[in-house]
């Protein structure tokens, strides 16, 4: 259970699954390897903690997509949203803490830290509750994170401009991406793509519950296809909020649909960019680890749940 928590404060805090992934598996596999735990076990509950922020942090990608297409606040999204995973939360921290991990080990050395590296994580995330909008967020948090840097001397001013650029570059697929789908998507709308698409999912749906399943299938079936959930997010977007404005659904549970289901089944899927980083590190098959995702499991069972078990729908 440690290991999960660390991970999904990690991952809200950087609102990255791929970067929470890369720099917590070789702690896990360290981990897994000196107490003689399961590698598979270890990795799905990395994986899983990943998602947690992908999910729900203010400042990743799939959670500014979803609710910009919706447009709706973070805020709302994030009190929606959280409601919902409660439950698959806590039951996964409980089989955690129910399963054997391997024999005990004494860590010996001296292991020495600073809190002060850890003022740009927490300034992260008090500002990102705070309604504060997420690119001064951003701002701030990477400011603070290059004056702790060239005070500890591990860089220079103009060395850290070279890893802000190198971690734009890093995106710069994304963002092309980004771009060509929405020109895609207007495309698809001027020529009556997206008025079939929506007749297609909604022709025998007669409930606001049969909408978010929609909703949800749409999602869900893009994740599979790309394995990237905030490409599926921003081409589904669009025909969500239609489908909404149909069914009277309301914006925060479209936007928790929309990045939950992505979230979900991109920590499932053997061939997404989450479990191959985890299994190429770890030195393991990709169709190992997904039986042990458990959290991204219990998303899915929890959000479903919540689907069936609702009954009146909030104000827009």
């Amino acid at each position: 259970p440690g290991l999960f928590v660390i991970g999904c404060i990690i991952s809200f805090a950087m609102g990255t699954s791929m970067g929470t992934v890369a720099a917590l598996m070789p702690i896990g596999v360290s981990l897994a390897l000196k107490i003689h735990g399961n590698m598979a076990l270890f990795c799905g509950t990395v994986v899983g903690s990943a998602m947690f922020g992908d999910n729900l942090s203010m400042i990743s990608a799939s959670v500014i997509a979803a609710t910009r297409t919706q447009d709706v606040s973070m805020m709302k999204k994030f009190k929606t949203n959280i409601a919902v995973l409660l439950p698959a939360i806590i039951v996964n921290l409980v089989l955690l803490a129910m399963q054997p991990v391997g024999q005990g080990v004494h860590l010996s050395g001296n292991h020495p830290y600073d809190l002060l590296n850890l003022l740009p994580y927490i300034l992260v995330i008090v500002l990102s509750f705070t309604g504060m909008h997420v690119i001064l967020v951003l701002t701030l948090g990477i400011l603070t994170g290059v004056a702790i840097g060239v005070f500890h001397g591990d860089f220079s001013l103009v060395k850290s401009m070279t890893v802000i650029h190198n971690g734009m570059m890093s995106m710069e697929d994304m963002a092309l991406i980004a771009i060509l789908v929405g020109g895609l998507v207007a495309l698809m709308d001027y020529l009556g793509g997206i008025d079939w698409i929506i007749n297609a999912l909604t022709r025998k749906i007669k409930s606001a519950k049969g909408g978010e399943f929609a909703i949800a299938g749409l999602v869900s079936l893009l994740d599979i296809i790309t394995t990237n959930n905030t490409v599926s997010i921003i081409t589904a977007g669009p025909l969500a909020k239609d489908i909404g404005d149909q069914f009277v659904i309301s914006a925060p549970r479209i936007a928790s649909d929309l990045v939950t289901f992505s979230c979900a089944f991109n920590g499932l899927i053997p061939y997404g960019g989450q479990l191959l980083v985890a299994a190429g590190l770890a030195k393991i098959s990709p169709m190992q680890i997904v039986p042990y995702s458990w959290y991204c499991l219990l998303m899915l069972v929890s959000s479903v749940g919540f689907i069936l078990l609702s009954q009146d729908r909030e104000e827009k």
